[in-house]
């Protein structure tokens, strides 16, 4: 018998005892009670309360699985996140895709379902999930594929996915792109059956620590404008342009031996301190992953979500003598150093989640197709474009800048013919117990993610970006400051879109944590 169960017992033999006047020790209790002002009636209506909760709170319970799969290529490929092509010479590092299986029951009955898969990747292009899906409706029976979803880590050291035209001349040794998609797909899919399969009952726990390792990367100068990357310590520099996070919000699953199966690690930044080398390497989440595992078991499976950072990067914009004096004492590479960091900030997470693990953790998954403006091409920014167009549509070694470009003149004309329509976004909307979780297809500024937790009702708020390939969604003052990231070129949806995305996440979380009734005033 549970302590709960003993002591609704008691209460409520207590309660039957004093109210038909069994024995001296029913009268002592009596007494004592109504000396602390509880009537027998009060009495059995707590005892009704606790049945009650006791009941709801062993309504359902939370199955969870966990896998994680090698997406490393065999050869070498051609490397996504830079304006030029890279081949890669070796693996670095392994890259991996790892998944999570969530599911409530009641009994039988299936209350909800979620499968998210974090995978070492620049971004999950277009059409990747789709082919996700396809592969696995038929090897996932009962499971609601809708609630499917792939998160990319930003790794700027991993294979370019789906069709690129600029790869198709690449050498005979050379893995093209829709052929390592091939490759990824099916790893994929076999980390989320794999996970399904092996769910089974567990507890769940929650926490936030503290790191830094999300630094803006966008300085502005005193004429208004902003640069990313740009240099601080000249006599025009002004400031650091926008908010910087650093909470790193982690979930933690248990099975019921209470031994620790996967965590799931939200760092707002992507990962990009190893980004212009021509290997494969995981960047930043290796060493997170093999230090966890040296710590707290081999075989702990770890997501790895990039919270809101479209304009963060794990370096430092200024104070960088200072960061390589304390690497140097410490014996650290700049990787092991931000590495160093995540651990520390997981570990302040687990001191305190893993003394409230929580059983039967409410589930809900709502997902939603949100339909968000582009962001409008101006007069300005099309004789910007076209000018560049010109000028490398003939050059080979820059037709990255050429399609780059022509986006923006093909937008312009689609929006004059009133052909533009809108930008489409899947949106996932998750509550577990206290926290809420929610998804984004964009290299989403960090001050619309402090919108959305600061507007969230749950006690936690993770949010996982890159869940697609949206580009970069700057803020308005960003906009105003220009350069890469904020420029039109790189940015489809703009900051009326981003407010709208604020407002859809927001509406999402409050639909799972519905306000209570309004009580009645007594007549």
């Amino acid at each position: 018998m549970t302590l709960r169960a003993v002591l609704v017992t008691l209460i409520v033999s207590i309660g039957t005892a004093a109210d038909c006047g069994i024995g001296r020790g029913a009268k002592t209790v009596t007494r004592i009670l109504r000396k602390l002002g509880i009537t027998p009636m009060r009495l059995f209506l707590l005892s009704l309360f606790i049945v009650t909760s006791a009941a709801v709170a062993s309504a359902s319970d939370l199955h969870v699985g966990a896998a994680t799969v090698d997406i490393t290529p065999d050869r070498p490929v051609a490397l996504d996140g830079q304006m030029h092509v890279r081949i890669s010479e070796k693996p670095e590092t392994h890259i991996f895709a790892t998944a999570l299986g969530l599911e409530s029951r009641e009994g039988d009955r299936v209350l909800d379902q979620a499968i998210m898969i974090s995978c070492d990747i620049v971004a999950i292009r277009e059409g990747l999930i789709k082919l996700v899906r396809e592969k696995a409706k038929d090897k996932l029976p009962g499971f609601d594929l809708n609630k499917l979803f792939l998160n990319a880590t930003h790794t700027h050291t991993a294979p370019v996915t789906m069709k690129g035209d600029r790869y198709s001349l690449l050498g005979k040794n050379v893995m093209l792109p829709m052929e390592y998609t091939d490759f990824l797909v099916d790893r994929i899919v076999a980390a989320a059956v794999q996970s399904w399969e092996q769910r089974k009952p567990a507890k769940a726990g929650w926490g936030q620590g503290q790191a830094v390792i999300a630094q803006n990367r966008r300085a502005t100068y005193a004429d208004g404008t902003a640069k990313m990357y740009g240099p601080t310590n000249v006599p025009e520099f002004r400031g650091i342009e926008g908010y910087e996070d650093h909470n790193i919000d982690v979930l933690f699953f248990w099975d019921l031996n209470n031994t620790l199966i996967a965590t799931a690690v939200n760092v707002p930044c992507p990962s990009q301190e190893v980004e212009g080398l021509k290997v494969i390497h995981a960047d930043f989440w290796d060493p997170v992953r093999r230090q966890l595992r040296e710590r707290h078991g081999k075989d702990l499976h770890i997501l790895a979500w990039t919270g809101a950072g479209g304009d963060q990067v794990p370096r430092p914009m200024y104070g960088k003598a200072a960061d390589e004096r304390m690497r140097r004492l410490r014996g650290l590479t700049r990787l092991e150093e931000v590495a160093r960091r995540v651990v520390s900030g997981w570990e302040e997470a687990y001191e305190g989640a893993r003394l409230e693990p929580v059983t039967g953790a409410v589930l809900q998954h709502h997902t939603k197709k949100i339909d968000l403006p582009w962001r409008k091409v101006t007069e300005k920014e099309l004789a910007d474009a076209q000018k560049a167009v010109e000028q490398y549509k003939n050059d080979p070694k820059e037709q990255w800048k050429y399609l780059w470009n022509q986006g923006v003149v093909d937008r312009y004309e689609a929006e004059k013919s009133g052909a533009a329509g809108v930008f489409q976004m899947e949106l996932h909307a998750l509550r577990l117990g206290d926290v809420a979780i929610a998804t984004n297809e964009f290299e989403l500024f960090t001050d619309y993610g402090v919108q959305m937790k600061a507007r969230s009702p749950a006690v936690q708020t993770f949010l996982i970006q890159l869940t697609g390939s949206g580009g970069y969604l700057p803020t308005p003052r960003a906009v105003a400051g220009g350069s890469y990231s904020a420029i039109i070129q790189s940015s489809r949806v703009g900051p009326e879109g981003g407010q709208a995305l604020v407002d859809e996440t927001v509406k999402a979380f409050n639909n799972l944590w519905p306000a209570p009734e309004t009580t009645k005033a007594r007549q």
